[in-house]
């Protein structure tokens, strides 16, 4: 994202005991009298990028980060195959960001951030739509079946040789079937070759649908350690494979419970793994919501589009311009 901001360091930090055994990093940075936003960071599984705190400016807001539970460096992590993911689902990061945001004393926040945290965004603000300012939103989705059977089979139409890869690298039997409730099975091997294996084979796939992003970052997905990998890639299929525990086109029927908080849409048209149609639907049945379509944007960004990001944030800083 282009800022004028420099990355401010958390003044505050720790691990949050949420229950199941589970431990969530977070920190905050910027005014400890600023006007409260949480960074809900992508994947899922990716953990929270610490640059984003930069979009920010520092004298007007107080960032809160942290990491979903299993990645980043929340506790215990998911990259290790006895950790289960049995109590890692959109219900229970739910429950997190509101414990986090009773743990903090923060009566109402707004809430930024993209690609499979605009799930997770739309869900919270949906469940506790009190407790939200407004609402920033860069790269749509809502984990509705249609989108992932897009993600990982539909877009192969257009990158057809990494779509066949993608699809080869698993078992004979089930190169016709669910291929991410496939790839979820190999990552929960006992085999620790076939786990890492099946993590640069997903992480592969996810690459190559953003190639062609050249103002954006393409090898986005590859581009973490081993252990981030896997955990990332397993945390991906848990979650996918059962469409994130949503009903079908729960969020975008829910969107009424949005009413009356202010919201930027910002999607790139060339995102060719969350086509622009789900925030199309989602900017129709929420009439608070401005959609601001980037033409030179895919899923990882544009100058163009860390501009857009940058304008909403500051009008919702209250000094926008």
């Amino acid at each position: 994202m282009a800022s004028p901001y420099s990355r401010s360091e958390p003044y505050a930090q720790g691990l949050l005991d949420v229950g199941d055994g589970q431990l969530i990093h977070w920190e905050v940075s910027g005014n400890p009298e600023g006007k409260p936003v949480v960074c809900v960071h992508g994947g899922p599984g990716s953990g929270g990028s610490r640059g984003s705190r930069k979009g920010f400016d520092p004298e007007l807001y107080r960032v809160v980060m942290f990491d979903q539970r299993g990645c980043g460096e929340s506790l215990p992590h998911a990259s290790d195959p006895g950790v289960s993911l049995a109590e890692n689902t959109t219900e229970h990061l739910i429950a997190d960001m509101e414990r986090l945001r009773e743990h903090l004393g923060i009566e109402r926040w707004m809430l930024y951030g993209g690609s499979w945290g605009s799930t997770l965004i739309l869900a919270y603000a949906e469940r506790h739509p009190e407790r939200v300012t407004e609402i920033v939103i860069v790269g749509v989705t809502t984990t509705r079946p249609e989108e992932t059977d897009w993600l990982y089979r539909g877009v192969g139409r257009l990158v057809p040789g990494p779509w066949e890869a993608f699809r080869d690298a698993l078992p004979p039997e089930d190169r016709d079937g669910d291929l991410v409730a496939a790839y979820s099975r190999l990552l929960n091997s006992t085999d620790e070759a076939v786990r890492a294996k099946a993590a640069r084979d997903w992480c592969t796939w996810e690459d190559a649908v953003i190639a062609h992003e050249s103002l954006g970052k393409p090898g986005a997905y590859s581009d973490r350690a081993d252990d981030a990998l896997i955990a990332f890639a397993r945390i991906c299929a848990h979650y996918f494979s059962h469409d994130a525990w949503l009903e079908d086109g729960q969020l975008l029927r829910d969107a009424h419970r949005l009413a009356g908080i202010p919201a930027v849409l910002i999607h790139g048209r060339l995102d060719l793994g969350s086509p622009l149609t789900t925030a199309w639907e989602l900017a129709k049945v929420w009439p608070d919501a401005e959609l601001q379509v980037i033409d030179d944007s895919g899923h990882t960004g544009s100058p163009a589009m860390g501009q857009a990001v940058q304008r909403a944030i500051e009008r919702f800083s209250g000094r926008g311009r």
